[in-house]
Order: structure tokens, then sequence, then C-alpha cells
């Protein structure tokens, strides 16, 4: 078979290429996936499907099944001809020598080198493009005219036919416009892109910068922590020794005391037998020159020591403290559980929801903790501290210095709003919502979308919260609200870092489902 013969048998019928990804249907013809599945999206609407070369039916759209064998022939026929394949697309008119085409002309269906295109430009009414290996594409898959308008309704290409017949009444825009509007959004979009690109690059960099000096600072937090520690086990191991030589010197003290009292008791024994001796004599002059009888009639001798003596032993287990030891002990043990490894993170602040600023299709628990969307208005009075408009409820408290937390469970939630808030943020309006204007500051869930906002700047969260509760920490003096999602181990979503210049309010936003808050204040 001549190569020209072969090249007719390997091209698709829809973009008269030679085929890419073949598949067929089930009538036996080939198309590139591409080109079938362009023109199937196009008939999807039509009420049924057809082979665009036999235009045999189907009711349901046909699936594709891809032609291996196929494929391995038009490969194994484009690379026995790198020339022809590599110089891309050539004039139709030079067929003697093929020559690059530099325009393609849509209404002849042919493509023009610099020599054809002279010729052709002094004829009326042809359209000139790129050129381009489907010219398929740039028609009509209904009318197969050329496609010269964008329907904005319908958000798709449209020929004269169409504009006259399933566009009729529609909003019209040529190519031109409708692709420079695009293109114009398109650019905003990569301004805006460019700039969160900056923005994550700042971020980076600060927290590289951040990182070093963690790293740099590590080693001697490390030493000095190691020290501490060290000494710590040391003084509470000689603590526990001496702790212990008292207890086992306790009943070896008892038994001093016990050999001492026997020996006193016997000295007593000798002096009350040596007395009774003397009474027992009958010269007086005997009695009388009784050397020693000073010593003997001295009963007080160390009796005030053996009481006192007596008395600790039997009242205070010998000396040792045991009570106090136990409450040092205690008061130690304390201290340690008190010791929180995120430096970060203070007691959690006991949150307390403001009834008077609550929206009146917000339903307020009696515990003031739990927030929910009411299907019933409540007859609430307007006042300024209510919110007009916008789902939402402030706390009571208010916090101007210190470290704070406080956390919320959102259970199956998938519309809220929870953050921190200026007493002075809107009540009515758009503007009144959490993270929408320079004086709150936010995060989010609306559907499967969550993400953070302040001044109405918005940071998306990828991946999303896998828990259902949520912390938000305060650092008023360093100017710092922080949003952690309580998982295992807990994951920080993102910090907001400025000067605060009022005192701020815990904010709820719910518009789906219910909020509850958590937690107790033991926060400086």
């Amino acid at each position: 078979m001549a190569s020209g013969d072969l090249r007719a048998e390997l091209e698709c019928s829809v973009c008269l290429n030679i085929y890419t990804d073949p598949v067929n249907l089930r009538c036996g013809h080939n198309f590139c996936r591409v080109c079938i599945d362009r023109v199937l999206d196009t008939q999807g609407g039509s009420g049924g499907y057809s082979c665009p070369e036999c235009r045999e039916k189907f009711q349901d759209r046909p699936a594709l099944h891809r032609n291996i064998t196929l494929r391995n022939i038009a490969g194994n026929f484009l690379s026995s001809q790198p020339n022809q394949e590599d110089s891309g697309v050539f004039c139709t008119y030079c067929v003697d020598s093929p020559v690059p085409a530099v325009r393609s002309c849509l209404l002849c269906e042919v493509y023009l080198c610099d020599k054809h295109l002279r010729v052709h430009k002094k004829s009326p009414g042809h359209i000139l493009c790129d050129p381009t290996l489907s010219m398929e594409n740039r028609k009509c898959s209904v009318h197969k005219k050329i496609l010269e308008y964008y329907c904005t309704e319908d958000y798709t290409c449209a020929c004269m036919l169409c504009v006259i017949g399933g566009h009729k009444g529609h909003k019209m825009e040529s190519l031109g416009e409708a692709s420079e509007k695009k293109k114009n959004k398109l650019r905003n979009v990569l301004q805006k892109l460019l700039t969160k690109r900056a923005e994550t690059e700042e971020r980076v960099q600060s927290l590289q910068e951040h990182r070093r000096k963690v790293e740099e600072e590590a080693p001697g937090d490390t030493e000095r922590v190691t020290v501490l520690f060290r000494d710590l086990r040391r003084r509470l191991e000689d603590l526990e020794k001496r702790i212990l030589r008292e207890i086992s010197r306790r009943a070896e003290r008892i038994s001093i005391s016990i050999r001492d009292l026997e020996i006193k008791k016997e000295k007593l024994s000798r002096k009350m037998r040596h007395i009774e001796e003397l009474c027992n004599m009958t010269d007086p002059l005997t009695v009388l020159q009784e050397s020693d009888t000073g010593d003997l009639c001295d009963t007080e001798d160390g009796d005030n020591e053996d009481r006192e003596r007596h008395e600790k032993l039997l009242h205070d287990g010998g000396g040792l403290d045991v009570a106090g030891i136990s409450h040092t002990l205690h008061t130690l043990s304390d201290i340690m559980r008190g010791v929180n490894v995120d430096f970060y993170i203070q007691g959690a602040a006991d949150i307390l929801l403001d009834v008077n600023t609550a929206y009146n299709l917000l339903h307020i628990s009696d515990d003031r903790k739990t927030v929910s969307r009411s299907d019933v208005k409540h007859n609430r009075p307007e006042t300024p501290e209510r919110f007009q408009g916008s789902y939402q409820v402030l706390s009571s408290q208010s916090f101007s210095s210190g470290r704070h937390y406080w956390e919320v469970d959102v259970g199956e939630t998938d519309g809220w709003r929870v953050g921190m808030c200026y007493p002075s943020i809107d009540r009515r309006g758009g503007q009144s919502l959490i993270g929408y204007n320079n004086k709150s500051w936010g995060l989010y869930r609306d559907g499967d979308q969550y993400g953070l906002r302040h001044d109405n700047k918005e940071i998306l969260l990828t991946p999303n919260l896998s828990s259902n509760r949520v912390r938000i920490d305060l650092d008023y003096e360093a100017g710092r609200i922080s949003f952690y999602d309580l998982c295992d181990p807990i994951r920080h979503l993102h910090t907001f870092t400025t000067t605060f210049t009022e005192p701020l309010h815990a904010g709820i936003c719910v518009w789906r489902g219910c909020i509850k808050i958590c937690g107790r204040n033991q926060g400086k």
C-alpha cells in the first residue's frame, strides 16, 4: 500500500490528522479519543448520540474502546516519516515541495504559506488564523459552519446558524471580544495568584528564619533544661535518701530513749534503796554524816528534758514531719503537672455568649455555651449591640492583655465561622461578618471548603480539618491570634499577627447546625 493511501486509512475523520490514542464505537469506526469525546459532549443535549461517520444512533452515550493495534500502526507510520511530521503544518498548494504553512483559511479549509497567503488576502470574506492541525475543532459540530460567536448565557461558541437557531435571543459576542474578556479575568486571577505566591514565599522565608533561630537556640536550651532536671533529680534523690534514712532511724532513736530511761530508772532504784537504808538506821550521827544526801534528795534531775523527749517521740514519730513532707511532694507534683511543653498554649478561657449581641435567628443555650440556628425568630429588642442580618454572637468577656485560648466543638456542622473581634465591629450587613473587615479574624467552613479570613482576605486550608474541635489562641501583647485543629497531634493552621488597638471578644457565626464552647480559664 502506498504511503499516501496508508495515511488516508490512519486519519481521524474528525480532525483529519493521524490517530492519537484511537478508540472505536460499537459500529466499528475509529476516532481520536479527544475528538470523539468532544463530539459526544456536543451531542449530549440533543437527546441522543450518533457516530460522526456512519450516523448510527445510540440511545445512551456509547462506551469507548481503545484500539491498541491501530495505535501501534499509527505510531510506526509517524516514526517512518520524521521529516514531514517534525516540520508541522504544510501549505496545501505546495504539493511538489512541502512548505510550512503560516496561516489557515477557515472558509476554504486550506493551509497557506507566505506565497499563497499574499494571493489569498486579496479575496474578501476569508477568515485567516494561525495554522492548526484540527480545523474541525473550529466548526460547529451541528451545522458544520465556522464558529464566529460566543454565547454569554450558555458559555459556548456558536456559528451563524446557531445564533438564529438554538441561541436565538441570547447575548452574543465575537470570539475576539469574548476572548479578551476572559483574558482580562485570567490576568486578574494571575495577579492575585502572584500576590498570594509572594505572600506565601514571604511566610516561608519568615518561618525558615524562625526555624534557623530555633535551631541555633535549641542546643543552649537543651543544655539548660538538662542541667535543671539533672539538679532536680539529684536534689530529689538526696531528699529521698534523707527521708528513708530518717524513717529507718526512728525506731533506733526510740530504743536509745528507752535505754536511757532504763538506766535512769535503775539509778533511781539505787537511790531509793540507799535512802531506805538511811531511813532504817538508828544511829543519828551516821544518818547526818552521809556525804551524798544532797544528790539523794535531788528528784528533778533531767525530768523536764525527759518529759519533752517522751512527748515528742509519742506524737510526731520521733521527729519525722511526715505530713509536711507529703504536702511538699504533692505541691511539687501539682507544679509539674502545670508545666506545659507547648509554650503558646495557656488555660482555656471560660467563654460565655452575650445574648444581647445575638442575631434573633440564633438560639443561645441556658448555660450560654451553645449556639445554633433557630427556625423561630426571637423577639429580643433591636439594640446597637445586636447583629442584624448576620448569624453572629460575641462573648460577654473581653481580653485586653495576657495569653488565653478557647475551644469549640463544631461537630458535623458545615456552615460556621469562629474567631476574635473588636467590640467596634459593624453589626449590620455583609461587612459585619467575621473576617470580612479589619476588626475581626476568623476560621470558617462553608460546605467542603475551609479557610481563614481577615480584612476580607482569604487563606484556603489544604488539607481540611481532620477533627471536630478547634482552638483559638490569643497572645495580646505579642499581637497574635492562632488557630489550631485539635487532631492528634495538634495541627497549627495559621497565625495572624498585628498590633491590637481594642479589647477582643470571642465571636461565633453559625448558619447551619450548632457550635459548643469548651473549657475554663487558667490563663495569665
